[in-house]
């Protein structure tokens, strides 16, 4: 069967298959362009997308959308989703049987949008799309290439929160993300430049 966004949103929104399901407040679905080349995987959503139901209008959402900015892109151009579609109680990182739970979600996401470049945000998500011993700490703004599609990963904006001295790591980062989203994803592939992690 071939879903639709509406399908999905309307799965997501009904969906009871892990715990979370009952502390939620409401789900949050990806937002941004269908057509979008780059996509943006975080972990989970926060307090406010919580309330809101949508991703990053938090205070990390202001972070994320300075960082598109001052690298030339806007949000409306690109995908933003999360793991784990709805909050888990204390901003704690969602468990392994709730990203299992939500993972088909993101499965379709991607299938729908079939991205050239994902970008992951934080050491969870890196660790779940990319490699399982990633290091945000250390591989942060490296690339591996998979399925005809370049993936990276930085920081969190949250942890620009916690420690703003990383704005202009993290901002480095996405300005190399908008140098290959630039070349249409395919610099990494073309020019071998690359890791791969698995």
């Amino acid at each position: 069967m071939q879903y639709t966004w509406n399908d999905i949103e309307q799965h997501i929104a009904a969906c009871t298959h892990c715990p979370l399901s009952r502390s939620r407040h409401k789900p949050v679905m990806g937002r941004g362009d269908y057509q979008a080349d780059l996509m943006i995987i975080a972990e989970a959503p926060g307090g406010q997308e919580d309330q809101q139901g949508l991703p990053f209008v938090g205070r990390s959402g202001e972070i994320l959308d300075s960082l598109l900015k001052d690298c030339g892109l806007a949000r409306e151009e690109v995908y933003i989703t999360n793991i784990v579609k709805c909050h888990p109680p204390g901003n704690r990182d969602p468990k392994e049987e709730e990203k299992e739970a939500c993972f088909p979600y993101l499965k379709y996401e991607t299938f729908l949008l079939k991205p050239k470049i994902i970008v992951c945000l934080g050491r969870v998500a890196a660790q779940r799309i990319i490699s399982p011993d990633f290091k945000i700490t250390r591989q942060h703004g490296t690339w591996t290439y998979r399925k005809n599609c370049a993936l990276t990963a930085t920081y969190h904006p949250s942890a620009v929160l916690r420690d703003p001295s990383k704005y202009e790591v993290v901002k480095e980062d996405f300005c190399g993300i908008v140098k290959e989203y630039a070349a249409g994803g395919g610099a990494v592939a073309k020019y071998g430049l690359y890791t791969k992690y698995r």
